[in-house]
């Protein structure tokens, strides 16, 4: 029986914050996966080596996590005053499916270094040397993330001193800029779409829980660590080797979407694992980072840890942060009382690999509150390029 040959396709495999995926630019993918549909979700699992059911992806470019399980597409962009159109798919490790309901903030630094990389930028709009701002329409969402990406001889700068917990190695800072990053799109509402900034979240079978859920960055759940009997300075193995809590909170991650107006039924959240976000959040405490890093009490506003695709996160997810700072910066939010309440323009948070600060810049207009912008600093560099091979 004779067997097609594999198919080669032009990719870039990157580091972007503490995520990592595979680049392609629309041009270079097949004709059928140019535009979105079966093909190109079939494609992207492939290229990452889901689904498995060994959740180990070691047919693939994904690394068996939410972190590393990642596909980007970038463009030149169809949007007036962008560079490009940058489309982000978080592909399932044991489930045949991608999803396409959010962004990844990780992902968004590189893409703004990938866009240069890729000749997708206007040559006269990159420095010899200096900074190149890199205006890039987030499609997935329909946001405006704005990218500063370092230039040095024309070229993207990759190396540098700007060291990121969960990082290994340092690399050059990318301050990266989230624009009107409060949902006001097609899934609709305000920055809380309950219209509350604090509600009784009742959770069937578990229990009521006090919860703040924002539509900034990424649609996320925040709850209060203590309520759920967490101390805020958890790792991973405290909480993705205990198979009863990984439900308990997709069921409580369930109850939200459900008041969100993010899914209809429950069982609707089975093809949407990516949003929204459910995160728990503490006063500020003393704890020891994976890297055996102390993280001291007074070194932090408050302390956040995050679930993505099911698994509490090795760090922090960029979009969530985005949605950590939205939401310190609005007064009585779980985020803000945590981090000691009042107006903050600014938090530095705890999480499993150490600390993050985020910036947001929030007010009231009509009643309402509004983030104009969520400022943080990221980094990237390309790991390999050339091409991915796929079976035809």
């Amino acid at each position: 029986m004779a067997y097609l040959p594999q198919v080669k396709i032009p990719a870039t495999y990157m580091r972007g914050g503490t995520s990592k995926g595979v680049f392609f630019r629309l041009q270079d993918l097949p004709e059928p996966c140019q535009v979105p549909g079966e093909a190109r979700d079939k494609l992207f699992m492939r290229v990452i080596g889901s689904p498995d059911p060994y959740a180990a992806q070691i047919d693939g470019m994904g690394g068996a996590t939410s972190s590393t399980s990642k596909c980007v597409i970038l463009s030149k962009s169809s949007q007036p005053d962008h560079d490009v159109d940058y489309l982000y798919g978080q592909v399932s490790i044991d489930k045949a499916f991608v999803d396409w309901s959010g962004n990844c903030g990780n992902l968004s630094t590189a893409a703004g270094a990938f866009a240069i990389h890729a000749g997708l930028v206007d040559p006269a709009r990159i420095p010899e040397n200096g900074t190149c701002m890199v205006r890039i329409w987030q499609a997935n969402i329909h946001k405006t993330i704005i990218a500063h990406v370092p230039v040095s001889n024309g070229q993207v700068q990759e190396t540098g001193d700007f060291e990121l917990d969960g990082v290994t190695f340092p690399a050059a800072e990318i301050v990266l800029e989230f624009l009107d990053p409060s949902d006001d799109g097609e899934e609709g509402g305000s920055m809380f779409p309950t219209g509350n900034r604090v509600d009784d979240l009742e959770v069937p079978g578990i229990g009521t829980f006090k919860a703040t859920m924002i539509s900034a960055g990424i649609p996320t759940i925040f709850v209060n660590a203590a309520d759920i009997g967490y101390q805020g300075t958890e790792l991973r193995e405290d909480i993705n080797s205990d198979p009863e809590q990984l439900a308990r909170f997709e069921r409580i991650r369930v109850a939200g979407a459900l008041r969100m107006g993010l899914i209809k039924t429950p069982e609707d959240a089975l093809t949407r694992q990516h949003t929204p976000k459910i995160a728990f959040v503490s006063p500020p405490k003393s704890y020891t980072a994976s890297s055996g890093k102390p993280v001291e009490a007074g070194e932090v506003d408050l302390l956040v840890r995050a679930l993505s695709m099911g698994k509490l996160h090795h760090a922090m997810m960029g979009t969530c942060a985005v949605a950590i700072g939205a939401a310190a910066a609005v007064p009585g939010t779980l985020v803000n009382l945590a981090a000691g309440g009042g107006e903050l323009q600014a938090v530095r948070f705890g999480h499993p690999s150490g600390t993050l600060r985020v910036g947001a810049q929030a007010s009231q207009v009509d009643g309402s509150w509004v983030v104009t912008k969520a400022i943080m600093s990221r980094s990237a560099r390309i790991l390999m390029e050339g091409w991915v091979c796929v079976p035809a």
